[in-house]
């Protein structure tokens, strides 16, 4: 049986002014007038979405290859072991062939008629003959599962040198990624430090304005009539999970349990419902199932801008639970607040 998301007092009351239809289409309140000085700190608003959103486009490429990273170390451990016990096997084949070799070397070799006329009675030569071609067999089969496992081990050092390859590519691209973030991060907050306090505050305001504007038009496009507010079971949990999180600080590359990055987070929400999804908000947008913006439910994943490089979780309301960006704690938020790329469902 479905339920309904977002009634909490303290959730509703987090989001009312935003996301809740009815309110959220009302006029905002207008503050007062500065049409000069909006003018520049708009501008500079725009610069300082443009600089976060790359620091969140390289946090989500630093995400993903620190993934491949730890992925790639699992492989050439399991690499590691599929070599050791092949040379196991190869020591054990070796000391086999040794065995017959040796064998071979007492009984000697003479030819089958010399064998025959040795023989006191001919039924023995052609008994000793089967053993002999059984043991032909036998030393055929072992030089093949000699040659097999031979042929495994060479398979397993050429993965294991692509996988080292691979993990040291994958390290570069991690560490590059890294200093995009602290120089994208580190240009947002040279532009803000050269804001006086009452210019960071109204800033602050336009943002905010910014969002309440793109929600009042989302959801004046009807867009919520169709939308269903019932979650799955794991939707509920993922839910519930997210919503703990909130006032949690972000923080990039964090997964829990006491900072998250956006992907980190619904990552780990879908996770605590026993529902392993992608790392990465490009990886979720790739991997998982889509569907229609009408046909979104509570638990389902929304994909922002065009890059795919922000991820919040519709809680229903038209809300979202999100971790927004450096400096921002998880919070809920308007669903249509920013460009939506699309939605996937990760229990499809």
């Amino acid at each position: 049986m479905g339920i309904r998301l977002v009634t909490a007092t303290a959730l509703v009351g987090a989001v009312s002014a935003l996301v809740v239809p009815g309110v959220a289409s009302a006029a905002p309140r207008e503050p007062a007038p500065r049409p000069g000085a909006d003018r520049s700190l708009e501008e500079v608003r725009k610069q300082v979405d443009r600089l976060y959103r790359k620091a969140e486009a390289a946090t989500e490429a630093y995400n993903a290859a620190r993934s491949a990273s730890k992925k790639q170390s699992r492989e050439i451990v399991r690499i590691a072991k599929e070599i050791v016990r092949a040379q196991e096997k190869m020591d054990r084949l070796k000391n086999r062939a040794g065995a017959l070799a040796r064998a071979q070397y007492r009984n000697g070799t003479l030819p089958d008629q010399a064998l025959l006329l040795l023989k006191s009675r001919p039924e023995d030569f052609f008994h000793d003959a089967d053993l002999a071609r059984k043991g032909q067999q036998a030393t055929r089969g072992l030089m093949g599962a000699m040659a097999r496992t031979q042929s495994d081990l060479d398979e397993y050092a050429s993965s294991a040198s692509e996988q080292w390859q691979k993990l040291e590519d994958n390290r570069k691209k991690k560490a590059g990624a890294k200093q995009e973030i602290k120089k994208r991060l580190a240009a947002a907050k040279k532009v803000e430090d050269r804001l006086e306090k009452d210019e960071l505050k109204r800033l602050r305001e336009l943002e905010n304005e910014a969002a309440r504007q793109a929600q009042a038009k989302w959801l004046d496009s009807g867009v919520l009539d169709e939308i269903s507010d019932r979650a799955s079971k794991k939707g509920r949990k993922a839910i519930a999970f997210a919503t703990k999180q909130i006032g949690k600080d972000y923080v990039w590359g964090a997964e829990g349990p006491d900072t998250y990055d956006c992907s980190g987070l619904t990552s780990q929400a879908w996770l605590a419902a026993d529902r392993p999804i992608p790392r990465t908000s490009q990886e979720q947008w790739r991997q998982l199932p889509r569907v229609e913006i009408r046909d979104m439910r509570p638990g389902d994943l929304i994909i922002y801008h065009h890059d795919a490089s922000h991820v919040g979780m519709y809680v229903g309301d038209g809300a979202i639970v999100h971790a927004p960006r450096p400096g921002r704690q998880v919070t809920l938020a308007g669903a249509g607040s920013m460009r939506i790329l699309g939605v996937v469902r990760p229990d499809k």
